[in-house]
């Protein structure tokens, strides 16, 4: 009969609502703890991609050693952009001194657009904001953010420790060959779906990057290198990050310069090389791989950003395309895999994943078969 069948499904639904709006909740109240790990997740599938890149390029190295050379080359990466953080931030804050006068011309340039009679100075603003007032909340970040870093490490290490037994928990999770499969399948989706989203905004960042440099460049913009590793960051943050980027650089053009067309060149320029790569190259390097709908990626950028802050931002798109790939496995919740991919499709294996990623260790499989044989003796 229809109408126990329709109510059923109501009945299904509305726990599957309940159950995402719970473990929203429970994100949230648990952001201390799950931002350090998911962090450290994110690092270790980094780690994986760099190791098994360097043992196809390089067929000599061991697992171990490929493992132990893309640590190495993570770590020096993150030296390498703190040293150009450091050095070029303390070049741009000594420089803050010199655009006072300046600011105060900008500001009076303003003040007459607008119509106010006495405009009022750089410090006299800085002394109605009262900064020493935010002084102990931003002491406060720092720790937190230190604390955070300290915890990030900690779980990396149990993370890249524990890879042995990957493995075997998986053939005790499942036992049959069939559903082993679709877990390393569905598995394989969500790494290759990671590192695929890591490499094109590496890339899509690196081409906005040194497009902006050129440009600052050009135009002679003080601290030309700082603005564009900053512009490189943000371009992690999807849809916004590299919008919001670029504006700063033309700011600080208005300071530095005593025309506004060095800042209104710089500003349509950096516009035109954002709307290029984010609008034609990003499109095609990305492609379906995602399989994600544009606005799902903006209301997840939403969404997570408000349950986890920045770090929600930047793993906005990760941890969508984990859940999709986790929600298509059942059935009760299928329906929103298939609302947040972009052709109705989430199950869809691509790439790698549909290839069956040959470059994978050994499937757990040969090692069950030990076991196997124990039981037939016993």
């Amino acid at each position: 009969m229809p109408a126990p069948n329709l109510e059923s499904h109501t009945v299904r639904v509305s726990l599957v609502a309940l159950a995402v709006i719970a473990t929203g909740a429970a994100l949230y109240w648990l952001r201390g703890i799950l931002t350090p790990l998911a962090l450290a997740v994110f690092l270790a599938v980094m780690i994986d991609g760099f190791a098994r890149v360097l043992k196809a390029k390089l067929p000599f190295l061991g697992p171990k050693t490929a493992l132990a050379a893309a640590i190495v080359l993570l770590l020096l990466l993150f030296g390498i952009s703190v040293l150009v953080i450091a050095d070029n931030a303390s070049a741009f804050i000594s420089q803050i001194s010199a655009y006072t006068p300046k600011l105060n011309n900008l500001i009076a340039q303003i003040a007459g657009l607008l119509g106010v009679e006495v405009p009022p100075t750089i410090n006299e603003l800085v002394a109605q904001l009262n900064p020493s007032a935010y002084l102990a909340s931003f002491a406060r970040g720092l720790q937190g953010f230190a604390s955070d870093a300290f915890f990030v490490l900690i779980y990396l290490g149990f993370i890249i420790a524990s890879r042995r037994g990957f493995q075997r928990k998986v053939v005790g999770l499942f036992p049959h060959h069939a559903e082993r499969n679709e877990a390393m399948q569905a598995f394989r989706r969500i790494r290759d779906g990671v590192e695929r989203y890591l490499w094109v905004q590496t890339v899509t960042g690196l081409m906005i990057a040194i497009g902006s440099w050129i440009a600052m460049f050009a135009v002679g913009l003080d601290n030309a290198v700082f603005w564009a590793f900053l512009i490189f960051i943000a371009s992690y943050i999807p849809v916004i990050g590299g919008a919001i980027g670029i504006l700063a650089p033309p700011v600080f053009a208005l300071i530095q310069f005593e025309s506004f067309w060095p800042a209104i060149v710089l500003l349509a320029v950096l516009q035109s090389i954002q709307f290029v790569v984010g609008n034609i190259v990003l499109p095609r390097m990305q492609g379906d791989s995602l399989n994600m709908d544009p606005i799902v990626v903006l209301l997840s950028l939403a969404l997570w950003g408000l349950i986890w802050g920045m770090t929600g931002m930047f793993l906005s798109t990760p941890l969508t395309v984990m859940a999709m790939v986790i929600l298509a496995q059942f059935d009760g919740t299928r329906w929103l895999a298939v609302l947040l991919s972009s052709d109705g499709e989430p199950d869809k294996l691509r790439d790698r994943a549909a290839a069956g990623a040959p470059h994978e260790p050994p499937t757990p499989e040969r090692r069950s078969r030990p076991s196997r044989k124990r039981e037939n003796k016993s």
